[in-house]
C-alpha cells in the first residue's frame, strides 16, 4: 500500500498529467494503512486511465456507499492494484442525490459491469454510457433503492397460508 507521502506523489502525478479546469484530485485519505483518494465525478474515467498505465491495472472492485446525512450523499469506490508492486489504492467519487450520476468504466475495465448494475440497483446510482444498465437483484418493478440508509426497515409483508381445517398452522 503507498503510504502517505506515496499517496500525496500519486494525487500530484494525476494532476500534473490530468490538467483541466478545477482540481481532479480533491482529498487524499491514508487511514489504517489503506491510501484513498477523492476524485471529480466528471473525471473518474481519466484517473482510472492514468492509475493504470502507472501499474495499477486491475479493478479488483467497486463499491456503492450511502453518507447520509452527509451531502453530496452517495459514492462509489473503485479499489486499484498494482499486482507487480503490490500496491493498493481506492479512488472515491461522491454523487449527490439529486443527481446522482457518474460516468461508466464498464468500456475500459469490464469486470465493472456487474458491479455498476448491483450499486445501481441499491443505491440508484445512475452510471452513464453502461451497456446494460437495469437492476440485478431486485425485481424491474421494485420501487425504491435497498441500501439507502432512508430505506424503510421492515421489508414487505410476507403472506403465510395454512391447511384448511388446521388450527395450528404446522405443515402435515
Amino acid at each position: 500500500m503507498p503510504d502517505q507521502t506515496g499517496l500525496e506523489l500519486i494525487a500530484k502525478q494525476l494532476e500534473a498529467a490530468l490538467p483541466g479546469e478545477g482540481p481532479v484530485v480533491l482529498e487524499t485519505v491514508y487511514f489504517r494503512d489503506r491510501g484513498t483518494l477523492l476524485v471529480d465525478p466528471s473525471r473518474i474515467r481519466e484517473v482510472l486511465a492514468q492509475l493504470r498505465s502507472s501499474g495499477f491495472s486491475f479493478l479488483s472492485s467497486v463499491h456503492g456507499l450511502d453518507y447520509y446525512p452527509q451531502e453530496p450523499r452517495l459514492g462509489v469506490d473503485y479499489v486499484m492494484l498494482d499486482m507487480e508492486h503490490v500496491d493498493r489504492v481506492t479512488v472515491k467519487v461522491r454523487v449527490p442525490l439529486d443527481a446522482p450520476e457518474v460516468d461508466s468504466v464498464t468500456p475500459e475495465w469490464p469486470t465493472a459491469n456487474h458491479q455498476e448494475r448491483e450499486i445501481y440497483d441499491l443505491f440508484g446510482v445512475i452510471f452513464r454510457g453502461h451497456p446494460d444498465l437495469r437492476r440485478i437483484l431486485m425485481p424491474e418493478d421494485y420501487l425504491g433503492h435497498p441500501q439507502r440508509r432512508d430505506f424503510p426497515i421492515g421489508g414487505e409483508p410476507v403472506i403465510f397460508t395454512r391447511t384448511e381445517g388446521d388450527d395450528t398452522g404446522a405443515r402435515p
